[in-house]
């Protein structure tokens, strides 16, 4: 599947654009600041929902502008000429609305995974580098693009959360140490089991990814990296978990878990057990990447992960859009040679950079220009 033509109304810095797309390689190319990544998130924003640069929807929309609109028309594939039209209408503060075909869908949420994307950015070295909850967004993202319908179980799974963790909350500035009343702790009992479903769910979907995931990340790392260090992916939980458990026995490891912790979680009035508290322990031979990896092999080991994400989805036989955004200016001439020989089979590519002689003559394609607000073709 790929993107065939794009158009934006107020997003970001684009009053309107209107460009044409098509399978292959694009690359825009512009100085910093001309717009070139806006184009990219735009069309990851049509396949997720959400932006690699922001967590806010309100800088999406062009300062002045009451809403934004992304519109792409979309091919099933190379061999299979049926299209798609995808829309989505992003208004800071409200719900969002989303059409397909140009029917109004009943939740925005819907248009999740009609497209799919790998989006690797300068943003990505927060994975190795960064918190846990960049680990876990990065398997999350994943699990979504595999199974859309994780989307509802996410939001459910947040939605138990905070209303677990308000209870929690309440209950700290009543709590002596001892045992909470009867009432609150049958309805903590309630919140438990909810929490618990959710929970499960995602662990089982989140460790059989990570299985998956972890052999395509060790593979990309040695072609991109010419090291002998071997990279590997395991998932960190505080409960005694296995990716051979079920997600019966993960929901009920999530239940015990919570009842053992439930003294600690009410006299710190906040939730200490699930998939929220997670991690991915990213190691490079003996040593955590975290802390002991240089900058470069930072970098290759987050590009990695993204081309591990890209070939496990074609592994499902889905075929995701590639977005490669200020990726070479980072690499040397060896890695970026072994990245453009790596992903020149892709169905669609789409690569930003400053300068166009920094990307591989390997991934040759249309190419346009971008400067002041202005997309034109690079002639």
């Amino acid at each position: 599947m790929f993107v065939d033509h794009l158009q934006l109304g107020d997003f970001r810095s684009y009053p309107q654009v209107d460009v044409a797309l098509g399978s292959g390689v694009t690359t825009f190319v512009g100085a910093n600041g001309q717009g070139k990544t806006n184009l990219v998130e735009a069309v990851e924003y049509l396949s997720t929902l959400s932006s690699h640069r922001v967590a806010s929807e309100v800088p999406l929309v062009r300062f002045g502008a009451e809403r934004a609109v992304v519109r792409a028309r979309v091919q099933a594939g190379l061999d299979d000429p049926r299209q798609l039209q995808l829309e989505v209408e992003i208004t800071p503060g409200k719900a969002n609305r989303a059409k397909l075909n140009r029917s109004p869908l009943r939740r925005a949420r819907e248009l999740v995974g009609v497209l799919r994307t790998v989006v690797f950015s300068p943003e990505d070295l927060a994975i190795v580098k960064g918190d846990p909850s960049e680990r876990r967004r990065l398997l999350d993202e994943l699990v979504v693009a595999r199974w859309p319908r994780f989307t509802g179980v996410r939001a459910d799974y947040d939605r138990v959360l905070r209303q677990r963790s308000t209870l929690l909350k309440s209950l700290s500035g009543r709590s002596r140490g001892g045992p909470p009343p009867a009432e609150a702790a049958s309805t903590l009992d309630v919140w438990d089991t909810h929490l618990a479903a959710a929970g499960g769910e995602l662990l089982a979907a989140r460790l059989r990814t990570l299985t998956e995931l972890a052999p395509h990340v060790s593979a990309a790392y040695a072609d991109i990296a010419p090291t002998n260090s071997e990279v590997t992916a395991t998932y960190k939980s505080g409960l005694e978990l296995t990716a051979e458990m079920s997600r019966d026995e993960l929901t009920e490891a999530m239940i015990t878990g919570l009842q053992e912790r439930r003294t600690d979680e009410i006299q710190r009035g906040v939730c200490l057990v699930g998939p929220h508290r997670d991690d991915v322990l990213l190691m490079m031979g003996p040593m955590p990447a975290k802390g002991y990896a240089s900058h470069g092999e930072s970098w290759s080991l987050a590009l990695a992960l993204r081309l591990g994400s890209f070939q496990l989805l074609r592994d499902d036989a889905v075929e995701p859009v590639l977005v490669l955004d200020d990726v070479f200016a980072e690499l040397d001439s060896t890695r970026r040679e072994r990245l453009a020989s790596s992903v020149v089979s892709a169905e669609q590519i789409l690569v930003t950079a400053a300068v166009g002689a920094d990307v591989p003559t390997a991934l040759a394609g249309r190419r346009y220009r971008v400067a002041a607000g202005e997309v034109t073709p690079d002639e």
